[in-house]
């Protein structure tokens, strides 16, 4: 069954909602949990799933993508008919890029019929989450449905980011709204929605003549929440999967985030250093893959002034040094220094962030190579860090990639 399922991951989103940080990346380029890129966490899914034939639909500044993709994943055995292929728009039906997630894959198509698969599971590259895809596309398989649809509970507060879906007792969705403004809470549980997860599984020959019907509508988004999904359900049947059904493997807490926002990123990073985490990276039988870099291991070490380095609950990736300074509950990424009476508290530094002496730094995101000079203090003058940088809703400070400190 799997052998004959072909995954695509959409991975072409701008992630406006991320900026600064994906001001020269696309979304699931960005890192996260110290050494990973947010696809990882995707397509190490499909990997312990059993997926072997992976197409990845990329549109924007898609180079740093790619090149993480190239270094990391090309494991697959092309001779086997094994792949994971990055695919940028190619303008194949027309003169535009792609207009939404259903015309990604409509500009793609006959990728989608050269595979002769008899399933396609659309998936999202920009979500944190373990997930066994083997168990939904069984269910999708013995539902006889033509599409079905990924759910999990969340606060009625927070629906209306997502799609919402009702059921039936047979698990067929009755009905679905995409972001409502007023969510229709759950008929087990009044304060909570059952959201859609970005998660589809079509049967092949229906994926492709919803996409080709939508394709001729001028009045559509091209998108599966919006249009293809709702209008499949008039006709056909469309179900909806419980996420954590699955046994085994995947998270306990049935952990899934969406981390589109700078604080929900933010948060998610945050919850990988508290005392159980809800998503452990630690899982012998799930590793999450990713490319890593050859750099020698992380230490602390004293510093000039005589104090030592040390960290409290952090995490700290190869070739970072703590020399002299601390990193309380934050994470550091590869090669990051740290240096003499520096204190790091609740913060991401990026790969490459050099931090000076005598600083100080909270409730901050620092991306890649910036160096931050002696003496400076960072998320403790909101109003200067305004001036300066961008904070989040919840006044978390982002400095940019390669910014550079006024003398």
């Amino acid at each position: 069954m799997l052998s004959k399922t072909l995954a695509i991951v959409l991975a072409g989103g701008a992630g406006s909602r991320l900026q600064p940080l994906t001001n020269q990346r696309a979304k699931p380029a960005v890192p996260f949990g110290g050494k990973y890129r947010i696809i990882d966490f995707t397509l190490t899914n499909c990997l312990h799933s059993g997926l072997r034939r992976i197409l990845v639909l990329t549109q924007y500044k898609f180079h740093s993508l790619q090149k993480h993709l190239r270094d990391g994943w090309s494991i697959f055995n092309p001779e086997l008919g094994e792949y994971i292929t990055t695919i940028p728009p190619q303008m194949r039906t027309g003169e535009n890029w792609y207009t939404g997630t259903a015309d990604a894959i409509y500009q793609n198509l006959y990728l989608v019929e050269r595979s002769e698969a008899d399933w396609v599971i659309v998936l999202s590259g920009d979500h944190i989450y373990r997930m066994d895809y083997a168990p939904m596309i069984e269910f999708h398989k013995q539902s006889g449905a033509s599409a079905t649809i990924a759910c999990m509970e969340v606060a009625i507060m927070d629906a209306h980011q997502f799609g919402v879906m009702s059921l039936d007792a047979t698990g067929k969705v009755t009905g679905f709204e995409e972001k409502p403004a007023h969510p229709k809470p759950s008929a087990d549980s009044p304060g909570l929605a059952l959201a859609s997860m970005g998660i589809y599984v079509f049967s092949t020959e229906d994926l492709i003549k919803e996409i080709t019907r939508d394709h001729g509508d001028a009045a559509s988004n091209h998108d599966f929440g919006k249009n293809i999904l709702p209008r499949m359900m008039e006709t056909q049947r469309v179900y909806g999967y419980r996420f954590g059904g699955e046994k085994g493997r995947v998270s306990p807490d049935k952990y899934w985030r969406d981390v589109g926002t700078l604080d929900a990123y933010y948060d998610a990073n945050m919850d990988l250093l508290e005392a159980v985490p809800p998503l452990n990276l630690y899982q012998n039988d799930w590793p999450i893959r990713t490319y890593s870099g050859q750099h020698p291991p992380a230490r602390t070490a004293q510093g000039s002034y005589g104090s030592e380095g040390i960290f409290i609950n952090s995490i700290v990736s190869s070739g970072s040094v703590i020399s002299g300074g601390s990193a309380q509950e934050s994470i550091l990424f590869n090669n990051v220094r740290v240096n003499n009476e520096t204190i790091v508290e609740r913060s991401l530094l990026f790969e490459g962030v050099v931090v000076g002496n005598g600083v100080r730094i909270k409730n901050t995101i620092i991306d890649k190579n910036v160096k931050v000079p002696d003496g400076e203090e960072i998320g403790y003058n909101l109003e200067k860090d305004r001036q300066r940088f961008t904070l989040s809703a919840n006044n978390i400070v982002v400095i940019p990639k390669g910014y550079v400190f006024e003398k």
